[in-house]
């Protein structure tokens, strides 16, 4: 171990004060892990020399604390009941509870009864999973399903299937660029950065309008290098809540096969987002259909409320057979020394509720439900924006976004007044997630949006 050494000289007397001086003062404070040797010397004076054992991870900083998960414990932090988390996605009740799916426990309870095991799965997953998250992403008449042209591999839910492409890309496609919308959620960055993918922004989110910017989105992925990828939320744009319309995205079909770019899509809210399992995959559905290779990430950690059980797949649709097995080949190969393979329990539930006719249809009374939660929430904060706000601004960009979150178009100036005075948790951004909002607290919340795009410049 490294270590730094230096004497001291002082009389006896301040030896052992210099000495605790050193070592932090006490057996309760810090320890410095020090070495002290005493020799004495002729002319009555004592020489005390102190080696000092260094950290082998003195240069490794303290990392900032994470934008999305840091707001939450803050939150936990403030004791004022007015207090609202608005920060992480994640689904609450009316009374701001977290829920579990009443499907989740039937499927649970199925496989108690069945006295499963818990052996490793292979490193592509449970293969029942796999088969009914193809199936609930393409449908399960597609021909791309029937003729064999899908890699599937579960994998650790939205951010591991993200983590595992972006290392496929990294290693087959290392002159590539990902175009990103901007904004986007804030791992996505995080995610290419640690693969070493390089990446750039499209525009995305025009604060004028608080909605699409779609001719900056076309004109971007128009000027991107040929051979691309082009990084898509399917539904419920995370964080702005803004999706192309039904036209719009045969546009962005158009441009990203004309100039022969990769269409990568994220999926992590389909089925919650309008309540459809079918129109929340139209995006998807529309690439693919028109014969173009896709890359589509999945999680099951809003639709079905599994977010602690880490369930996802990442998808290749690929133009053969023998493509999708190479492809699928080298995707294990990367899982193997990542994570070597999946957790069991989440893919035994997806699998069961999407296998089992009964579930399945009980699965979407849910979705239908929580969705309808969330729109109502939506509109009811819309309405007490425009009752309470006298100055005549128009708040309907609230209606026409969609899923859980809403891009309130604060920026972080105000988003801070909304903490410190309002005690309302969100990111910086001006994110909230409306799956933490009841409809008790949307006045609350109105008064405090009124207030800080009003006052705080």
């Amino acid at each position: 171990m490294a270590s730094a050494a230096f004497a001291v000289t002082s009389p006896a007397a301040s030896a052992v004060a210099a000495r605790s001086k050193v070592l932090g003062g006490g057996k309760n404070q810090g320890r410095t892990d020090c070495r002290v040797g005493i020799t004495r010397k002729n002319f009555g004076r004592v020489m005390m020399a102190l080696a000092v054992d260094v950290s082998r991870f003195e240069g490794v900083p303290m990392a900032p604390p994470d934008p999305i998960l840091g707001v939450s414990e803050a939150f936990k932090a403030d004791k004022n009941d007015l207090k609202l988390n608005l920060g992480v996605g994640a689904y609450r009740t009316e009374e701001l509870q977290p829920y579990v799916l009443n499907v989740v426990k039937k499927a649970e309870n199925l496989m108690l009864e069945k006295g499963e095991n818990k052996e490793y799965l292979p490193i592509e997953g449970l293969a029942a999973f796999n088969k009914a998250t193809a199936d609930l992403l393409l449908g399960a008449d597609n021909p791309v399903i029937k003729q064999g042209l899908v890699a599937t591999l579960q994998s650790l839910s939205g951010t591991g299937s993200l983590r595992l492409a972006a290392a496929f890309i990294q290693r087959y496609f290392p002159e590539a660029k990902v175009l990103i919308s901007s904004p986007t959620w804030g791992n996505h960055k995080n995610i290419f950065n640690d693969a070493r993918v390089p990446w750039s922004e499209y525009r995305y989110y025009d604060p004028k309008t608080v909605g699409l910017d779609f001719e900056g989105m076309i004109a971007d992925i128009e000027a991107a290098p040929e051979g691309s990828f082009v990084l898509l939320h399917g539904c419920a744009h995370n964080p702005t809540g803004i999706d192309p319309t039904p036209e719009q995205w045969e546009k962005i079909a158009d441009v990203i096969q004309e100039k022969k770019h990769m269409p990568f899509f994220d999926v992590a809210y389909q089925g919650f987002a309008s309540g459809s399992l079918d129109e929340d995959a139209f995006s998807v559905r529309l690439f693919v259909k028109r014969g173009m290779e896709v890359f589509v990430a999945q999680s099951y950690s809003k639709n079905l409320g599994l977010y602690a059980e880490r369930i996802g797949a990442i998808n290749v649709v690929c133009s053969a057979p023998e493509v999708a097995d190479r492809v699928k080949s080298q995707l294990k190969r990367l899982a193997r020394p990542m994570y070597s393979n999946p957790p069991i329990h989440g893919a035994r539930i997806v699998a069961n509720v999407v296998g089992d006719p009964t579930l399945f249809g009980e699965w979407k009374q849910e979705m239908e439900q929580m969705a309808g939660r969330i729109k109502n929430v939506r509109q009811k904060l819309y309405d007490s924006l425009s009752a309470k706000d006298k100055s005549g601004k128009d708040w309907s960009f609230i209606l026409r976004q969609i899923g859980m979150f809403s891009y309130t178009g604060l920026n972080k100036a105000q988003s801070d007044n909304m903490t410190d005075k309002w005690h309302v948790y969100m990111t910086k951004d001006g994110r909230i997630s409306l799956a933490g909002l009841s409809l008790a607290k949307c006045d609350y919340l109105a008064d405090a949006i009124i207030d800080s795009f009003h006052n705080v410049n």
